[in-house]
């Protein structure tokens, strides 16, 4: 990790310890509320019963400094003469202490045991995010693209309704925050960023769920980026042209990919392009192939693919010229559609 990664990363640890001690403030607000009115409360009811009973205080405001000073075992002035204003003296710092006590410790405990908030502190941490990736579904296939986008240095919000403890403890191993919930809610979507977020990549394996999130979450951030994981490669492809989701189709993205490699070619799993699949593989042209003796240009056309590589006798070259023809034993390497690929591979058999 690079010493700008190392402040980066040291820089949203600490600025999710301030907004999670922010969190922890109001939380203790109750507690400080309660004695606050104990004080005030306390030191009107005390300056009205020494007007009935006829003992020294000046003002109201004198009164409630009194009740003040009381809690912390400091006599105002003289001791009272009057039994009811005498109580006062010893019910102040019994009942002010005790609720400070009960407050202070729960602070403490919390404050100093993050670890048994953690609901509360992977919100602190997801807070600090922008032009982040929200990823909803932590299974085998949200796990596998978190690792991708980390080894990219893409910082990543992961949101999964039943996270399994292993997938949730390797993910925060990375530094990125795993929230548990329901991500349909708007209030997840809030918790995550999603305002702030770049894209949004549904990974669940239920289509209806998918899409009611990226729709939320584009009603939410109409400039975001969605990317979805859908079974049904009809309705992918629907969802691409209605709504300008990249919503990829597992079946549909793997079956051109398998096909190739039992062709015996080795090829790329498929990256989103301006919305168009396109993987990078490479082929050996077989003795009986249909493809020698072709130039590039005719390869380029026929198959709409675009020879990026070509591995010769007499050395390689890189974007070859159009009417450099191919050989037998010659290497192709070409980027296209996998569709596209999977005919140039049936030609080379």
């Amino acid at each position: 990790m690079n010493r700008k990664k190392i402040r980066s990363s040291a820089w949203r640890q600490w600025r999710a310890s301030w907004r999670d001690t922010l969190l922890l403030l109001r939380d203790f607000s109750g507690p400080l509320v309660l004695f606050c009115l104990q004080v005030v409360g306390g030191g009107l009811l005390y300056y009205y019963l020494a007007q009935q009973a006829g003992e020294q205080v000046a003002t109201p405001v004198e009164a409630i400094y009194d009740a003040l000073t009381m809690v912390f075992l400091q006599a105002p002035g003289g001791f009272p003469q009057t039994w009811y204003l005498q109580l006062f003296f010893f019910a102040m710092p019994i009942v002010g202490l005790a609720i400070l006590a009960q407050g202070l410790a729960d602070f403490g405990v919390v404050f100093f045991n993050r670890k048994s908030r953690s609901k509360e502190w992977e919100m602190a941490v997801a807070s600090t995010f922008s032009n982040h990736i929200i990823l909803v579904g932590l299974g085998h296939l949200g796990y596998h693209v978190v690792q991708k986008l980390h080894g990219l240095d893409q910082d990543v919000v992961v949101i999964e309704a039943n996270p399994k403890a292993d997938l949730v403890a390797s993910v925060q191993a990375m530094g990125l925050p795993v929230l548990q919930g329901d991500a349909t809610r708007e209030t997840m979507l809030d918790q995550a960023g999603v305002q702030r977020a770049l894209t949004i990549i549904l990974c669940t394996q239920n289509d209806n769920l998918n899409l009611q999130m990226a729709v939320k979450a584009r009603s939410m951030n109409p400039n975001i980026r969605v990317v979805m994981r859908i079974f049904d490669h009809d309705f992918a492809q629907a969802l691409e042209k209605q709504f300008g989701f990249s919503a990829l189709s597992a079946t549909g993205m793997a079956a051109p990919v398998f096909a190739a490699i039992a062709a015996g070619m080795d090829i790329t799993p498929p990256i989103m392009v301006e919305g168009q699949a396109l993987s990078l593989a490479r082929l050996n042209i077989r003795p009986k192939s249909k493809l020698v003796n072709r130039c590039v240009s005719d390869i380029e056309q026929t198959y709409r693919v675009s020879v990026v590589l070509l591995r010769h006798a007499e050395g390689r070259d890189f974007h070859p010229a159009g009417e450099k023809r191919l050989a037998a034993d010659d290497t192709l390497a070409v980027l296209g559609v996998p569709e596209q690929i999977n005919l140039l591979a049936q030609d080379n058999r």
